[in-house]
């Protein structure tokens, strides 16, 4: 391995404040811990994350989201999906992210401001289990490898949220990893059991968490990055 791979590595493990779990539990890290992590490597994200972007671009399709609609991203990150989501909804929508740290609020306003489609876009730390908005305010609601940073009892607590501020007729778009027998996901499981702020999402049923938040899934797709299945999917109000 080359001396900038060990440097790299040595960076983004330098950057988490993480243990090991030796129980064997299934254990996910608080919310604060998550925003200190999020906080720290802020800055390097962008260079270890970018598998992640064309099964976001798909999620972005599949939401279809279109000029004058209120739309809602949950966990943005550094920005990426704001971009393409401004230029979408156009200056006659609206945008709102909220992001749990402000390091990465800080690299997307960045872009943001470097795009130029920054009229339509409003940005607010928050917990997508605790939204500040009306019921029924938005068209659409977003979600890219976000949902599955939350434990079991979360995840329901933030599809509620996200059900609430959604028009009836309104869309959720989520991308996360998806829970199947496979090797894979039982790697990654282990991983994350013993190692919780390390590897901090796991894989999920997300069929079944979006039916039990109260959510008709209209569609869906799998497809693997680097040997784990993620789910695209879009659900609908019931």
């Amino acid at each position: 391995m080359s001396d900038h791979k060990f440097t790299f590595a040595a960076i983004i493990f330098a950057e988490f404040d993480w243990y090991n779990n030796d129980d064997g539990n299934t254990t996910m890290i608080s919310r604060e811990q998550t925003r200190i992590n999020y906080d720290r490597m802020s800055r390097w994200y962008d260079l270890f994350a970018s598998s992640e972007k064309k099964f976001t671009k798909t999620g972005l399709h599949m939401l279809g989201a279109k000029a004058g609609e209120r739309v809602l991203e949950i966990g943005f990150g550094t920005g990426h999906s704001l971009v393409t989501l401004a230029q979408q909804v156009d200056d006659a929508g609206l945008l709102v992210g909220v992001e749990l740290s402000p390091g990465m609020i800080e690299v997307a306003q960045k872009r943001i401001q470097a795009k130029g489609p920054g009229r339509s876009v409003q940005m607010m730390q928050g917990d997508g289990t605790l939204l500040p908005f009306a019921s029924n305010s938005f068209d659409a609601v977003f979600l890219s490898f976000t949902l599955e940073l939350f434990s079991d009892t979360e995840i329901s607590v933030v599809l509620g949220e996200s059900h609430r501020v959604l028009k009836q007729e309104g869309r959720l778009g989520v991308v996360s990893l998806e829970k199947k027998d496979a090797l894979a996901c039982r790697l990654y499981e282990w991983g994350h059991e013993r190692w919780p702020a390390l590897l901090d999402c796991r894989p999920l049923d997300l069929r079944k968490s979006l039916e039990l938040g109260g959510f008709r899934v209209q569609a869906a797709k799998v497809e693997t990055m680097w040997g784990l299945p993620v789910m695209i999917a879009l659900g609908r109000p019931l």
